[in-house]
Order: C-alpha cells, then structure tokens, then sequence
C-alpha cells in the first residue's frame, strides 16, 4: 500500500494491528520526524485516537498509520518495515532520503 509514496510492508501492517487490537477503538499508530536523536533526525512512534485533517492515512487490513505532512516531506519513498531478529523486535523504516543512521536506526541525518 502506497500512499505520498510511503508503503507498509506486511509485516509491519501485522504487527500494527496486533498493537492496535489491545488498545481502545479507533487508536491508530502515529509515525512521525522529529529533530534530535544522535543522528539529527528521529523516528517516533505513538499510538493515538485523534486523526488530523491533514494527516495522511495508510490503512492495510486493521492497520492504519498516521503520518503528518511536515513528516511526510521527510519520509518520502520510505518502506515502514517491522524486524524480528536475534537483537530484538522493531520498527524500521527504509529511508532512501537518509545519507546516515545511527546504530540502532531510529536516527538519522538527511
């Protein structure tokens, strides 16, 4: 699913919804770009009820994923991805626009 040329992959829309599922009706998952993190960029994740008008909603069976459009300009051609490996579980997101990340991926620098 594409939408501001942002896709989720099917893992992370699973794992979104299982997420979802113990949380109130009508709480949909929030990712954002905030200044910080050690790379100048970050990554945020937050469940929420409150849709804006000018959010972009991805939606991928009881998936749905905000994201805002100031956000949207910085994650343009992204993959929202989910990881389960021997260091942990996560959220990753595939950034073509991202020159540098930090370590652990939720930072970055454009």
């Amino acid at each position: 699913m594409t939408i501001g040329n942002v896709t989720v992959s099917d893992r992370a829309a699973k794992k979104i919804a299982a997420i979802l599922q113990n949380e109130p009706a009508g709480a949909m998952l929030r990712v954002s770009v905030e200044g910080g993190g050690c790379s100048g960029f970050q990554y945020k994740f937050d469940v929420e009820r409150d849709r804006a008008e000018d959010d972009l909603v991805l939606e991928r069976g009881n998936a749905t994923v905000l994201i805002d459009p100031i956000s949207v300009g910085f994650l343009a051609g992204s993959e929202i991805d989910f990881v389960d490996d021997l260091i942990g579980s996560a959220f990753k997101i595939n950034n073509p626009n991202a020159k540098s990340s930090c370590g652990c991926g939720t930072s970055f620098s454009l």
